[in-house]
């Protein structure tokens, strides 16, 4: 039965795209991000059904999308030459096999971040990408706060709708996309056209922001709870009562120690010491063999080269037994470790020039939306007013996920693909703007300008 619900589902989303084709890119978003193949028992994991929304979506504009003056960015030139740089290292890879599985998957997401630009035409588009994304990953993280309230949920334990805990599926990563979601949740509750913002849509949402705090507790992802600390920071900083709102934060988080499951502060507390704990210690001697793997391969790895890695560390752990407690010492030894971190993920599987591109991108995505923020900050035009608002919310989102990246391998997750491709077409949309309309950003007077106006 669910299988039929989900062939219905999308067949009625591909035939609605023959009349909208941009639906045809929303489906392909939905697939990547909520993987109903692996929702299926058997008719769509029968069918390269991410493949086929692919061609379709790519075919509906090259066929019938209006063109005209579409613009192509140097950040979509960055992504293709990062995109060249990774089949070469695939060709060249340690692991071929291994290398060419990931591979199936990361080509298409970094030609989709390429192309979603392009189409990215009207604010409209832009908006309905934005709203897609959230909808999509709402449907992981509604099903993982509701357990969470109902259970508690625990490490390894909260069961998101699959067994194989990969993708936005893995406890950490989901974690992560969660947090960096909750701008991009609160701009369309404000600042929304598709769902005009009423009570109805603000209860939701609001709803949906606590369910992905939830998720850090329900996967007690520590990656989760540093991503729900820079959030919080970021929204003091643009908060005019912050002085107000920063005590009430801290009382409110310290009032919710009670209420959290045990587990959860246990696990949250190795994040003090992380050679009392073995996958923080772990982690750090995985990274300090991936820069070592540089330094004599300086081109990279390819992909999953981590599983050539092998290393022994100390760890000290605490044990009390009749004898009272004390701190011991132990030795381990470990081998074929992943990154766990998108940051050298990138590094030992691209070797430097890869991660300089990648990083490349990051960088220049935040210049721009920060650069457009402070452009239209100030714009007295009432159908301007989203723009500020939603270049703030893309660009927390980005950083929330960028510091989560430093913990998790998710250097290639289709998500950030997207949301990369949402801050490079609202950049050239707006470009667009400016030029047909010779538009001039409308800044208030300075006290300067006001004072020579007297004078004068």
């Amino acid at each position: 039965m669910r299988d039929l619900f989900f062939v219905a589902f999308l067949g009625a989303f591909f035939l609605l795209g023959f009349r909208r084709p941009f639906l045809l890119i929303a489906v392909y978003a939905y697939i990547d991000i909520v993987s109903p193949q692996r929702l299926s028992y058997f008719l769509l994991n029968s069918i390269p059904i991410s493949f086929i929304a692919f061609v379709a979506a790519v075919g509906a504009w090259l066929l019938v999308d209006d063109k005209k003056d579409c613009r192509f960015s140097a950040r979509q030139v960055l992504l293709l030459i990062l995109l060249a740089w990774c089949g070469y290292t695939t060709a060249t890879a340690d692991f071929p096999i291994n290398a060419a599985t990931k591979w199936g998957w990361v080509w298409k997401a970094m030609i989709f971040a390429v192309f979603l630009p392009i189409t990215l035409r009207t604010r409209l588009r832009i908006e309905a990408l934005a709203l897609f994304m959230v909808l999509c990953a709402s449907t992981i993280i509604i099903n993982g706060g509701m357990k969470t309230a109902l259970s508690g949920g625990g490490y390894g334990v909260l069961n998101l709708m699959v067994d194989n805990n990969s993708g936005l599926y893995e406890g950490s990563i989901i974690s992560c996309v969660a947090i960096s979601l909750i701008p991009l949740i609160l701009w369309l509750a404000q600042h929304g056209t598709i769902f005009p913002p009423d009570w109805r849509v603000k209860t939701f949402a609001y709803a949906l922001c606590f369910a992905c705090l939830l998720m850090p507790i329900g996967t007690e992802a520590r990656t989760g709870l540093v991503c729900i600390a820079i959030l919080a920071g970021m929204m003091l900083i643009r908060s005019k009562r912050r002085f107000i709102y920063g005590p009430l934060m801290a009382v409110a988080a310290l009032a919710a120690i009670p209420f959290l499951p045990a587990s959860f502060t246990q696990r949250m507390s190795t994040i003090e010491n992380h050679q009392g704990d073995e996958s923080a210690s772990t982690r750090l001697a995985v990274w300090k063999w991936t820069l070592d793997y540089v330094k004599e391969h300086p081109g990279g790895g390819g992909f999953d080269n981590y599983l050539q890695n092998s290393f022994t560390y100390m760890m000290q752990e605490r044990v009390t037994d009749a004898a009272g407690s004390r701190m011991e010492r132990r030795i381990i030894t470990d081998k074929g470790r992943a990154y766990h971190s998108a940051y050298f993920e990138m590094l030992g599987e691209q070797g430097y020039f890869g991660f300089l591109i990648w990083a490349l991108i990051h960088l220049i995505c935040f210049i721009r939306t920060e650069a457009i923020r402070r452009l239209y900050r100030h714009s007295q035009k009432p159908e301007e007013a989203w723009i500020a608002p939603f270049a703030l919310a893309l660009q927390q989102g980005h950083v929330i996920y960028m510091i989560g990246s430093l913990f998790v391998g998710i250097a290639y997750q289709p998500f950030i693909f997207m949301m990369l491709s949402l801050q490079i077409g609202l950049d050239t949309y707006l470009a667009r703007r400016r030029k047909l309309s010779a538009w001039q950003p409308l800044f208030p007077p300075s006290s300067s300008d006001k004072a020579q106006g007297s004078m004068a």
